[in-house]
């Protein structure tokens, strides 16, 4: 192994992992997991996931569904969700312009800045980044790689 070949490497912790005998789960873990399959298994149709549902059952439940959706679309039910949802939808309005209005003030204020003081704050971090990674990367060999 003085060579280091990743591939005879690989070999032998493959054939050493296979050579290991298959590990059993505890008793209480069994017994509560086919507890749980037992429990899912014994739900009603209605209960269980839609990819449960049987055919004539998943049929009758996207025809009820179009019927309703073509039904609110043309009664004027869509006027009456529209007013019940005029008092969230004003909000939103509100707080769209105020946020806005902090974008437009925050614009403002950037295009006053010198740009050269810009490149300077940026190349700023620029350095102060490759700062941290640098310390990280001796303060991870210093102290633990000697372990």
């Amino acid at each position: 192994m003085s060579n280091h070949d990743p591939e005879k490497l690989e070999k032998l912790i493959h054939q050493s992992l296979r050579a290991l005998p298959e590990r059993r789960a505890p008793r209480s873990l069994e017994l509560r997991v086919m507890a749980a399959i037992e429990a899912r298994q014994a739900l009603p149709w209605w209960r269980q996931s839609f990819a449960h549902w049987p055919q004539p059952a998943k049929a009758a439940f996207f025809v009820l569904a179009g019927a309703l959706i073509g039904l609110s679309l043309r009664s004027g039910a869509s006027v009456e969700a529209g007013s019940i949802l005029s008092g969230p939808l004003a909000l939103l309005g509100q707080i769209k312009a105020i946020l806005g209005g902090i974008g437009d003030i925050g614009a403002l204020v950037l295009r006053q800045i010198p740009p050269s003081w810009i490149y300077g704050a940026i190349a700023f971090l620029a350095v102060m980044y490759a700062t941290l990674i640098g310390v990280g990367a001796t303060a991870y060999r210093v102290f633990l790689q000697q372990r």
